[in-house]
């Protein structure tokens, strides 16, 4: 049976039959490998430019502004201070009077409280540790925005933010304590909950490995920054 041709039409041999269809699946190809770069650099573009909430060198300070009869001051004009670096973070209180600066570096921070009819309110010394939650609130005085009430912050006893349990180890017991080989991981033991995990013949304590909170030493997950 013959193909029938129309005016103009003209038969292709079957090596050109073939030519065309390669060619036709190399642009099909060809297409789909840049429709595949192309979200691959879209989903890295948006990936970096979202916001990590597993930040583990950073923590959060929060708090709640208002005035003596405890009702909320929204629009309150709030600056964060690092004291070491100097850095100057700056927002303001929302509807309810709350504000949040996060994340933020570990450090010791100062945070000022401003408001038109009220005294600058100053909180100093503020500890932010690893993955923290600080709440610092306030209570502002009537007076005139010339005057300030600083207050020198003091270590929270609980961590009312989070259910999480961790220590964080200052720089000044690092160097004082006697470790023995300098193994960082014996530090671990200055914590709450933190048992010497058992020999089972394989000298884990010569090692440093510890249990936390009844969990197995095999389990530890150690990070380092």
């Amino acid at each position: 049976m013959f193909p029938i041709l129309g005016p103009g039409s003209k038969l292709l041999s079957p090596t050109q039959i073939i030519k065309e269809r390669s060619a036709a699946m190399l642009k099909l190809v060809s297409h789909h490998r840049v429709v595949c770069m192309l979200g691959a650099v879209l989903f890295c573009v948006l990936l970096a430019g979202r916001p990590t909430s597993a930040q583990v060198d950073a923590g959060t300070l929060l708090g709640t502004l208002r005035d003596q009869s405890g009702a909320v001051i929204p629009n309150a004009k709030m600056t964060l201070t690092h004291e070491g670096t100097s850095f100057v973070l700056s927002t303001v209180t929302g509807p309810d009077g709350s504000y949040v600066f996060t994340p933020i570096k570990i450090g010791r921070y100062n945070v000022e409280a401003e408001f038109q009819g009220f005294q600058k309110a100053r909180r100093t010394g503020i500890d932010v540790s690893i993955q923290a939650q600080v709440v610092v609130d306030f209570t502002m005085l009537p007076g005139a925005v010339t005057q300030t009430v600083e207050v020198t912050a003091a270590a929270p006893l609980l961590q009312t933010q989070s259910g999480s349990v961790g220590e964080v180890v200052r720089s000044r017991v690092i160097n004082d304590l006697p470790l023995n080989g300098r193994n960082y991981t014996f530090l671990a033991r200055l914590t709450a909950g933190v048992t010497v995990g058992q020999e089972e013949g394989r000298g884990l304590n010569n090692n440093g490995w510890f249990a936390a909170n009844g969990t197995r030493p095999a389990q530890n997950n150690l990070l380092l920054d």
